[in-house]
């Protein structure tokens, strides 16, 4: 996968010696392939500290996975053919930094983990208000169930988790047409907590990837 990622290595060798990102914590729900493992290598060979997850319940590579995880390059939560309740486990445990508020930046393929951050912050602002918690039985989307009783368990434990997450966040990258939609939507009704990129769009991504 190196060969076939030639800016990924000519970063690397450029930028390594300066290490550019030292000292920042960058997370990434995006499929835990080898490519992504290139990625993953590549920023933290420029100083970062890395946590991981897949962005899909099907697409990990195992063997790309536990490559990772064994060169301790990134902390990854990630295996194929996760459940629901799991993928949305690995979301938090990816999103949840040990001795930090939260990461400096995030990488997200569809939105999810930028939507429970926003959804995280949302029902702990309700929970201060009012003692409510969020009711999974109050959908009948089987994967926003496991969003509503993940933060269900979650705000009684840590009343701040995901408002502290949100403010210590400075900007998320994303890839996807759902994803750049939905923060979209975030924006244009001012709900939108940190800065995003808006990586789906730009040329090179056009020219390689939407093909």
């Amino acid at each position: 996968a190196e060969h076939e990622m030639p800016g990924l290595m000519a970063a690397r060798q450029e930028y390594g010696p300066a290490q550019p990102f030292k000292g920042l914590n960058i997370n990434g729900s995006l499929h835990m392939t080898i490519q992504t493992g290139v990625l993953i290598e590549t920023l933290a060979a420029l100083g970062a500290k890395v946590r991981w997850c897949s962005c899909n319940i099907f697409s990990t590579q195992d063997h790309a996975a536990a490559a990772i995880a064994k060169a301790g390059t990134s902390t990854v939560f990630a295996w194929k053919g996760e459940t629901l309740p799991e993928y949305w486990w690995c979301t938090e445990q990816m999103m949840t930094v040990p001795g930090a508020d939260g990461c400096d930046q995030l990488v997200d393929d569809g939105g999810d983990a930028t939507l429970l951050i926003h959804k995280g912050k949302e029902y702990e602002e309700k929970f201060a208000k009012d003692g409510s918690l969020p009711d999974p039985s109050s959908t009948d989307n089987a994967e926003f169930k496991c969003i509503l009783q993940l933060l269900r368990d979650s705000i009684p434990a840590d009343k701040t988790k995901y408002t502290r997450m949100a403010a210590k966040c400075k900007g998320v990258s994303e890839e996807t047409t759902t994803g750049v939609h939905r923060l979209k939507e975030m924006a244009a009704k001012g709900e939108l907590l940190f800065p995003a990129i808006n990586v789906n769009d730009c040329v090179t991504k056009s020219k390689f990837d939407n093909v």
